[in-house]
């Protein structure tokens, strides 16, 4: 039988990019996560899913409101990355970012390459975690590279700037 160690060593071969998820409590105080675990469902109706660890505050307020916005991050964000990837009580400081607070409530991170924000459609309880399906109600995107994740640290996308010769 497999344990936890060889489990996560084979999932850190595949390179993912880095999203923070964010809630918002009652009170309008942000809580963020650090996540590889997101994916796009459905274009019609427009569906994202993203997995949270029950033992994360994110997954209370998730739970509590119904509502999380998606920050996939630029190259240079890495910082923003480990601060949301941090326990809370290990958190020291405010986030190193700015937060723009939409028209719904949501919470973005200023310059993130793209921004998701959703409702929660669904939610299917698997293990430690719960998998919220999010229907999309409001999206940004911006320029840059996404910063990746890939055996356990964090890495840049290489571009020669040459687009592929796909004849």
């Amino acid at each position: 039988m497999p344990d936890i160690d060889q489990y996560r060593k084979a999932w850190s071969k595949f390179a993912t990019g880095v999203s923070v998820i964010i809630s918002r409590d009652d009170t309008g105080a942000v809580h963020g996560m650090a996540a590889n675990g997101i994916t796009s469902v459905s274009l019609d109706p427009m569906l994202v899913l993203v997995c949270v660890d029950h033992s994360r505050n994110t997954y209370k307020r998730i739970k509590e409101t119904g509502k999380f916005s998606i920050n996939i991050l630029n190259h240079n964000q890495t910082a923003v990355a480990e601060y949301y990837a941090r326990r809370p009580e290990k958190r020291i400081g405010e986030p190193p970012c700015e937060l723009i607070f939409g028209k719904k409530g949501s919470a973005k991170i200023a310059d993130c390459i793209a921004f998701i924000d959703c409702h929660v459609h669904e939610e299917i309880i698997q293990g430690d975690h719960t998998i919220y399906i999010g229907k999309v109600v409001d999206i940004t995107s911006g320029a840059g590279k996404p910063l990746l994740f890939y055996e356990s640290m964090f890495n840049e996308l290489a571009h020669d700037g040459l687009a592929p010769n796909w004849s």
